[in-house]
């Protein structure tokens, strides 16, 4: 599966053996084993041992991802050098301000980069970071942004709009793959699926999750709908080129090409 696929990518702590043997068993498009906040000082190397025997093991069809702690702690650069080894897919690099801190990641790493955005610097950043060598996806950290800009926690998303639509485009642009932050009312499936059908309207790719039961809502909102695949189908058959009428509506090529792209996605997640 390629990383723009996906719907549903869970963090789990590369600390917990148990969270580790289940995402096993879950329809997550991809574990996210996670060195950084899960994870507390002394637990760290264990940490680091559990991610790579995991992903050198493997999750079956779902792609794999370790988070590592930012530069200048003492963990950095041992993770990446163990990293580089392993058979992680992609390595996640957090608090991301500057196209230098990508590209020395990659450098030791040499596996595709995830940059976390997640500051106003950041998101100022967004295209140079997007664009930058090695970079493969983007994600927006929600939570540290909603500190870092002053909103209170109680607030909606209203706040983050322009940063949300800013990360978008500044990942469109650059043709990476861009997703969503975490949602952290575990008890409020209501509010995670109205949260996902927004972020999914916006343009994200997906949805970065913190728990299991948070996998399945994730995948129905950002996989594709079996009626607009099936519409899909039909539109790619009928179309002869050029402008012309489909079903009460005008089509071009345009549309093609859209509903072709929507067919590759419905059978990259099994739909």
């Amino acid at each position: 599966m390629l990383l723009r696929h996906a719907r549903s990518l869970l963090y789990l702590p590369a600390s917990n053996l148990r969270a580790i043997a289940k995402a096993r068993t879950l329809p997550c498009d991809m574990v996210m084993l996670d060195l950084e906040d899960a994870v507390p000082k002394d637990r760290k190397e264990e940490a680091l041992a559990n991610a790579i025997k995991a992903v050198d093991e493997g999750f079956g069809r779902c792609l794999s991802a370790i988070r590592i702690n930012v530069e200048g702690t003492p963990w950095h650069g041992a993770e990446m050098v163990a990293i580089k080894r392993s058979g992680a897919d992609y390595v996640v690099l957090p608090k991301v301000e500057c196209v230098r801190q990508v590209r020395d990641v990659f450098s030791v790493c040499q596996k595709p980069v995830i940059a976390m955005i997640e500051s106003a610097v950041g998101v100022l950043a967004a295209s140079s970071i997007a664009s930058a060598e090695g970079t493969t996806g983007i994600f927006l950290g929600t939570n540290d942004l909603r500190q870092d800009l002053g909103i209170p926690p109680s607030a909606g998303r209203e706040g983050l709009s322009f940063a949300m639509q800013s990360v978008i485009l500044s990942a469109r642009a650059h043709k990476v793959a861009v997703f969503d932050g975490v949602f952290n009312r575990l008890d409020d499936e209501a509010g995670f699926e109205a949260e996902c059908a927004a972020g999914h309207a916006l343009g994200f790719d997906g949805k970065t999750l913190i728990h299991p039961s948070q996998v399945q809502v994730a995948n129905q909102v950002f996989g594709p709908d079996p009626q607009a695949v099936a519409d899909a189908r039909r539109l790619i058959d009928a179309a002869t080129g050029g402008a012309e009428r489909f079903e009460g509506r005008m089509i071009e090529s345009m549309h093609v090409e859209e509903a072709r792209a929507l067919i590759v996605r419905a059978e990259a997640v099994g739909g």
